[in-house]
């Protein structure tokens, strides 16, 4: 190991975990996954989360107000609005999209809100709560975070370091912001503490956030996951269809008990909350 060239011969030679060079070098990586897998636990036991409610999707959509400004902004801006350019029509579909998907976002603040207060009830009747746990990023997560916040809530932001995204948002409980390196350390606080989950609309991340953590349901590795909300039955079904499965012999027809396809804000809170009180913390 080189001598790090910001410390002098007096200080050589260093304490390994004030070695810089060291704890970024590839033989301390087990180092750095206990970091990301001690601190939070520190964090969450000081704020006194034991419980979430996770939240997650698209990091792309935005809320109905800023989609439409954002779609009238570009539409003013076309020099020939009857004959826009290829470059233009791209953004133009892209601007549209954002503003069909909006209502998921306006949704998530609301079923965010609205679990945020029913778990604040709870706890002033002497009871657990549940905390509103996002991604910590913009879009979905911004709007899970947004809706506790809202509520008078905390909430949780697992944040991870991406290049095109911009940190945690602001709605996050500033002591709850946290800041991951490693996918698969993020994904265990996810579930770790997890009483329900609720995924809406989303890409890649989204999937996979889904997909493990349904594995892990059906196999047996957390037996305290009781409901997955798969919101949004237009996207669900056009994206993923499970009765093929079934149909194929891939996974049995109990497996599609695992989750439930909603389409409302009012009957998800029902579902979340009915099979939290009966299944979590039965009278």
């Amino acid at each position: 190991m080189a001598l790090d060239k910001e410390c002098t011969l007096n200080e050589w030679p260093l304490k390994a975990y004030k070695n810089p060079d060291f704890l970024k070098s590839d033989p301390a990586r087990n180092v750095r996954i206990l970091c990301e897998m001690t601190e939070p636990r520190v964090r969450f036991h000081e704020q006194k989360i034991t419980d979430t409610i996770v939240l997650f999707g698209s990091a792309r959509l935005r809320s109905e107000a800023d989609a439409k400004t954002a779609l009238q902004k570009l539409e003013a801006s076309l020099e020939n609005p009857n004959r826009p350019n290829g470059a233009e029509k791209a953004a133009l579909d892209r601007a549209r999209r954002r503003v069909k998907a909006a209502p998921y976002y306006e949704a998530a603040v609301e079923l965010a809100e609205k679990l945020t207060r029913w778990s604040m009830e709870r706890e002033s009747h002497g009871k657990a709560p549940f905390t509103i746990c996002s991604g910590g990023g913009p879009g979905i997560m911004e709007a899970a975070n947004r809706g506790a916040q809202q509520a008078g809530g905390k909430s949780v932001g697992l944040g991870i370091s991406l290049p095109h995204e911009q940190g945690v948002n602001d709605f996050v409980t500033d002591e709850l912001k946290f800041e991951f390196h490693y996918f698969f350390v993020r994904k265990f606080w996810f579930v770790s503490m997890a009483k329900a989950m609720v995924a809406f609309p989303g890409g890649f991340g989204t999937m996979d956030e889904v997909f493990e953590s349904l594995t892990l349901m059906q196999t047996g590795k957390v037996d305290d996951l009781p409901t997955i909300v798969l919101f949004g039955s237009e996207f669900w079904n056009n994206i993923c269809n499970f009765d093929a499965l079934v149909e194929w012999g891939t996974i049995s027809p109990a497996d599609l008990r695992l989750f439930r396809i909603i389409d409302d804000v009012d009957e998800a809170f029902d579902h979340i909350t009915k099979t939290l009180e009966r299944q979590v913390f039965p009278s």
